[in-house]
């Protein structure tokens, strides 16, 4: 094949918003256990900024110039010859890296097809924030129906699915957010939502099974004394602290688990058939990836931020 040009957002040095370039670069070629994806949205999540910024160069090293993103939604466009679960045409989402381009390319293992119901900007909140709730609750948390969950920051982009996933396996949710996003957390189905810009939630929420922290920090830290005996604390942001863990006969998980493929079929049909919504903060253009960036570190969005790349 010829080789043909993309635009895709360079990263050439660590730094703000203003080190993202776009670019004219060549268009990847799909090994033979790989897939070609004509990206129509690419998502935008916390990690990102982070590694631009050079805040992970232990965790995630870069060669530069790199394409950030990690998640995205498309078409299938070309298939390696090994390929036989997915053609060309095919409607996809997954964990795509190097998204913010116009193609990526992606092991066959890494899609999943979209049900025919499912939008391309709902497919591409899935693996950024449905499936970060899943795992929290479900794989690490071991939420069962008739527990009581405390989900921090649940406008967030994994908060809002936590909530409803919670309330779909039959828990109790209690939920903090700030003053303007109380109703929209609300709607999204919590028991109880506490301001944490004007309560202390340890005040409020006592004896629960499982704590979501999304925060990290001192919301961590003021967070064991909710817990009942036995109960279990997920960070998504750091590694807890396992000597607040043992002090308080709790257990305190990091991110170690993954979801199955099932799960994510599971959670693909929950968002289909309109059982799971996901609330779409902003949509912004490949050359604004800058101001996307932007607004995802201010961390005041409401639900996801997407670049919006090919029509589909």
């Amino acid at each position: 094949m010829s080789n043909k040009s993309m635009q895709a957002v360079l990263v050439n040095e660590y730094g703000g918003p203003n080190v993202l370039r776009v670019a004219t670069v060549e268009r990847p070629q799909p090994q033979p256990d790989e897939v070609l994806v004509r990206i129509v949205y690419a998502t935008v999540i916390p990690l990102d900024f982070k590694i631009r910024n050079g805040w992970l160069q232990e965790v995630f090293p870069v060669t530069f110039p790199y394409v950030p993103g990690f998640y995205a939604s498309g078409i299938v466009e070309e298939i390696g010859q090994r390929v036989t679960e997915l053609k060309p045409g095919d409607r996809v989402f997954g964990s795509i890296r190097g998204a913010y381009a116009e193609y990526g390319v992606a092991t066959a293992q890494e899609l999943v097809k979209l049900p025919d119901n499912l939008t391309f900007e709902d497919a591409a909140a899935i693996k950024a924030g449905a499936e970060a709730a899943w795992k929290a609750l479900f794989t690490e948390g071991e939420l069962q129906s008739g527990q009581t969950v405390l989900i921090h920051a649940a406008a967030g982009g994994v908060g809002q699915f936590a909530v409803q996933l919670a309330k779909w396996k039959g828990a109790t949710v209690i939920a903090t957010a700030s003053t303007s996003n109380l109703d929209f957390v609300k709607s999204l189905g919590a028991d109880q939502v506490i301001d944490y810009t004007t309560a202390n939630f340890e005040d409020v929420a006592k004896e629960v099974d499982l704590v979501v922290d999304s925060v990290g920090g001192e919301t961590e830290t003021r967070s064991w004394s909710v817990l009942k005996k036995g109960g279990i604390l997920v960070s998504l942001t750091q590694d807890p602290s396992q000597e607040n863990a043992r002090k308080h006969g709790v257990t305190a998980k990091f991110n170690t688990k993954f979801p199955t493929r099932e799960d994510l079929q599971s959670l693909t049909e929950l968002m289909a058939e309109g059982t799971i919504k996901a609330e779409i903060d902003s949509i912004f253009p490949l050359n604004q990836a800058d101001n996307a960036l932007e607004k995802s570190e201010a961390r005041h969005g409401r639900g996801r931020i997407l670049l919006s790349i090919n029509s589909n």
